[in-house]
């Protein structure tokens, strides 16, 4: 299931997201485009941009590929993708389906093909959002200087990078998507996981999680 998820948040949204990106042209939206451009277009984004444009056919092809094994899996009738039962899998496919139906004037009509993952679709969706409630931007920070990090400490054994807990490290994505690294210390690390710990003055120590899959940490 986790390597699925990896693969549907890594390659298959990458893929959407160029998609809806070349859809849109010259008509993206400039704040989206200034946040996400140069991750999924490069740096050179212009010129992606225009590629992707112009690749729509061969995108879209890319895509009707995975769509369709996920339509198959669903049509013994299950529910969810693993059964019954919702699981992270669902919340992570979900989200693709989401943003090209919703993000692309032409989703709509290219997942009608897919029926019994347009009704997986309406499964999901069902589930709502829960019960959110609302707070102050600046209460959330008030409220994490006051508390303690209760992240697990510790690396587990056989670290290829020899990581031990203290250690000063920047983390950064290894996509070069104009992120800046981020600092801390090492709290814990295992195969999956790394956790460091940053202080600052207004919101006193906190702990950052990353995953190890996709991300680079150089050693300071």
């Amino acid at each position: 299931m986790w390597c699925l998820c990896r693969w549907m948040d890594g390659t298959l949204f990458d893929q959407t997201a160029r998609h809806v990106l070349g859809a849109a042209g010259d008509n993206l939206a400039k704040d989206f485009a200034a946040d996400r451009r140069r991750l999924y277009l490069g740096e050179d984004w212009a010129t992606g941009l225009k590629q992707a444009n112009a690749d729509l056919p061969h995108l879209v092809s890319q895509m009707r590929e995975p769509i369709s094994w996920l339509n198959a899996q669903m049509s013994d009738g299950r529910a969810f993708l693993l059964g019954v039962h919702p699981a992270a899998i669902d919340a992570q496919y979900y989200h693709v389906l989401w943003l090209r139906r919703g993000r692309w004037a032409d989703g709509p009509s290219f997942l009608s093909e897919f029926t019994d993952l347009v009704r997986w679709e309406e499964n999901v969706r069902t589930i709502g959002h829960g019960t959110p409630s609302a707070i102050d931007p600046l209460d959330t920070i008030s409220r994490a200087n006051g508390l303690e990090p209760m992240a697990e400490t510790g690396v587990t054994a056989y670290d290829p990078q020899g990581l031990s807990v203290g250690q000063t490290v920047t983390i950064r994505p290894n996509d070069n998507g104009g992120e800046q690294p981020v600092a801390g210390k090492i709290r814990f690390a295992n195969a999956e996981t790394v956790v460091i710990e940053r202080t600052a003055e207004d919101v006193g120590t906190v702990c950052v999680h990353f995953p190890r899959s996709g991300y680079r940490i150089d050693l300071s």
